[in-house]
């Protein structure tokens, strides 16, 4: 119980500023007159009264944290945001329950990218910035609590880099001081952010998408302010920016910040995830519009092509943005873009699911395996960019992996047991715990997640968030020796 009242201290903070960030919409629904002021003043108070009530009610348990109250601090932070990211939802919609509400706010925290709201075109411009915004926060988020909040509770951010990325950038420092890395991966991600926002003003966006888009575009997030996603802007220019920024957004943060820091493309060359990571997706989308092509889905090869590219890197990458129903395609391709969803998004991006660098090592792993049962006396190294990778780092990502996969099966067979159509229920599960957004049938890139019933929203939104935090940050609160003294 102490434990709990201590991290309870440190989330009272964590809330009042979290609070603060609704002044953003706040200042969007003055300049625009959207009748949304109401909403976002109340929660921005109902935020700071109870984080105050909080912190007053938990003062006196304040002392050093420990490395577990550091998982737990993180646990309860990304369960209890939502619930206060809900509140102008729910104020603003009278009618919306509060399980819709903490999905659309869940959803957008974990940069998932699923939703329960339809018709969204004639949403006030502050309800679209929110949505948006709260991806925004939610990218980086987790990367800045792991290399800058974590280390002063005594968790050193190698140590997260290493949990985060098990390959040969676990042990690299990208500078001496954890706050200096911070600050630094938050410049190259608002920087990039400036970048994605004046591209899209270019290519034809007007100011307001620009910036919604921008934000969900570098946070990986997905959420738009169109019920048609892309398939609203119709413009071979958007799209192709959108492409540019969403490969940038999935690749490695600490291999952008290190470019940026040295003015050098090198730190690239080093990435062991980068040449993968575009070789999937380039193979991935030349051999989906082929498959279109030819089995009639579009009438010619470059329209294939570009349909093909863009919705492909979207789900690759965990985005989730949509330019077409891509449901209606023919179901291999709808089902190999979601499967490349779950590992094709490097180590320390803004996605999520396995990681190309874990599924990279599987891969080795299972090579070195077939090579031992050939030659039984051999030596055969594990290697990720030219380093002997450790067999600890290798048990660990074979630990990883089939804990995701049973969450899969088990999340899947409760949905199945709710109700749910096989095809909705395992496509829901993987968009979710990929944070990706649309899966196919029920809950395909036309339709959304409001058909579902509350139980069916509960078990998507723990998805989402047990996808975010990658599984053992949420486990291991269920171990009982993580309560023992």
């Amino acid at each position: 119980m102490n434990r709990l009242l201590v991290v309870s201290h440190l989330l009272s903070l964590v809330i009042v500023i979290f609070g603060l960030t609704m002044l953003f919409p706040v200042l969007v629904s003055l300049v625009y007159g959207d009748g949304g002021l109401r909403a976002f003043v109340q929660g921005m108070s109902v935020c700071l009264v109870s984080g105050a009530l909080l912190w007053l009610a938990t003062r006196r348990y304040k002392r050093e944290l420990q490395v577990r109250d550091g998982f737990l601090l993180v646990a309860l932070a990304w369960l209890a945001l939502p619930a206060v990211a809900a509140v102008p939802f729910m104020l603003y919609f009278p009618d919306l329950s509060f399980t819709d509400a903490y999905f659309e706010a869940v959803s957008g925290l974990t940069t998932t990218g699923a939703t329960i709201f339809a018709g969204l075109d004639a949403f006030p411009p502050s309800i679209n910035l929110w949505r948006g915004e709260l991806q925004w926060l939610g990218g980086m988020g987790i990367l800045v609590l792991a290399v800058a909040i974590l280390p002063m509770l005594g968790v050193g951010g190698s140590q997260i880099f290493k949990a985060e990325t098990p390959g040969p950038m676990k042990d690299t420092k990208l500078t001496p001081r954890i706050t200096e890395t911070a600050r630094g991966l938050w410049l190259v991600y608002f920087v990039l952010t400036l970048a994605c926002i004046g591209a899209y003003r270019l290519a034809g966006m007007g100011w307001l998408d620009a910036v919604i888009h921008a934000f969900t575009t570098l946070s990986l997030g997905g959420y738009s302010s169109h019920d048609a996603s892309y398939g609203f802007f119709d413009s071979p220019a958007i799209e192709a920016v959108t492409i540019l920024f969403m490969l940038l957004a999935g690749l490695n943060f600490g291999s952008h910040f290190l470019a940026f820091r040295r003015l050098s493309l090198a730190p690239y060359r080093h990435d062991p995830e980068l040449g993968w990571y575009f070789l999937v997706l380039a193979g991935s989308c030349t051999g989906i519009a082929l498959y279109l092509w030819l089995s009639g889905a579009y009438g010619d090869f470059p329209t294939a092509l570009r349909y093909a590219t863009f919705n492909t890197v979207s789900m690759a990458t965990t985005t989730g943005y949509a330019s077409t129903d891509f449901n209606q395609w023919p179901v291999f391709a709808s089902l190999w873009m979601l499967f490349l969803a779950s590992f094709v998004s490097c180590s320390g991006s803004t996605g999520s699911g396995i990681k190309m660098a874990r599924a990279l090592l599987l891969y080795k792993q299972v090579f070195r395996e077939m090579t031992r049962i050939i030659h039984p006396q051999a030596i055969v190294p594990v290697k990720l960019g030219g380093n002997v990778v450790p067999n600890a780092v290798i048990y660990a990502v074979l630990a990883f992996s089939f804990l995701w996969m049973a969450s899969v099966v088990v999340m899947t067979l409760v949905l199945c047991a709710s109700g749910l159509e096989i095809v909705s229920a395992f496509t829901a599960v993987i968009a979710c715990i990929t944070n990706t957004g649309p899966g196919l049938n029920q809950v395909g890139p036309a339709t959304n997640y409001a058909s579902l019933t509350d139980f069916q929203t509960w078990v998507c939104s723990f998805a989402t968030v047990l996808g975010r935090l990658e599984l053992f940050t949420l486990f291991i609160l269920l171990n009982p020796a993580f309560w023992r003294k």
